[in-house]
This record gives C-alpha cells, structure tokens and sequence, in this order.
C-alpha cells in the first residue's frame, strides 16, 4: 500500500551522476512514496545541459528554482526563478546553465517511464525524436 503522503529535501538525497552525461540528479521517487510520477532534481553547474530528448507517451514539467535555461525544439527560453515549463511527450527539450552558478531543476514525469539507470521510453533525437 502506498503512504498517503510523502516528505523529503533535496539534502536527504545523495547526487548521482546520469550515466549518459555525469550531470547531477537526486532521484526523488522512491523517498517521496511516488506511484503516478517519477520526480527528480537536476543540478547544473556553470556551463553544464541535460541532453536534448523526448519521451514516447511521458509529458513533463520542469521548475526552475534558481532560473535558467531551456531548450524546446532548438529554440531557447530564458526561465525566472520558480518558472515552471510544462512539455507533450513529443517535444525535444533540454535544460542549461550559462550562468557561473549552479542551477537546480525539478523534473516531474508522468506517467512514470523509465529510471535513471534504464529511461525506458525516452529518445534521443538521432534516434527519430
């Protein structure tokens, strides 16, 4: 049975490198108790980006807590602090830091396609995204 409720902080969580590009994640499903979503904090260092994706049937929102960044279909935005970016499954979309600080993103997927480990059905653009 899945808990009523789930607390945590981004400090409870050790950084883990994706595998694809060392970037910093704290993965933050498990510890919140998720069922209906897969929840992350993505933190960017100065000059680092997430690689441009899709996502087969997973729609996406992303908070920028520090501002930043994204990339939808080549086309950059700039983000406030606490802006919130919502993407269909179909959009390439991607996030960076061209600032000289590092940037935390809050990514919630839903529903819950893949882990960091497998990404289940997300897709690179060379591969027809």
């Amino acid at each position: 049975m899945t808990a009523a409720f789930g607390i945590t902080t981004l400090d409870a969580i050790d950084p883990e490198p994706f595998p694809e590009s060392g970037i910093l994640h704290r993965p933050l499903t498990e510890s919140l108790g998720c069922t209906e979503m897969r929840v992350t904090a993505v933190m960017l260092g100065p000059g680092d980006a997430t690689a441009p994706h899709t996502h087969e049937r997973q729609e996406e929102v992303y908070v920028a807590l520090d501002g930043g960044q994204v990339v939808v279909d080549g086309t950059s935005h700039a983000v406030p602090p606490g802006g919130v970016v919502r993407f269909g499954p179909d959009a390439v979309r991607s996030v960076r830091n061209d600032t000289d600080d590092t940037q935390t993103w809050l990514m919630f997927g839903a529903p819950p396609h893949g882990t960091a480990e497998d990404f289940g059905e997300y897709r690179m653009p060379s591969d027809g995204g």
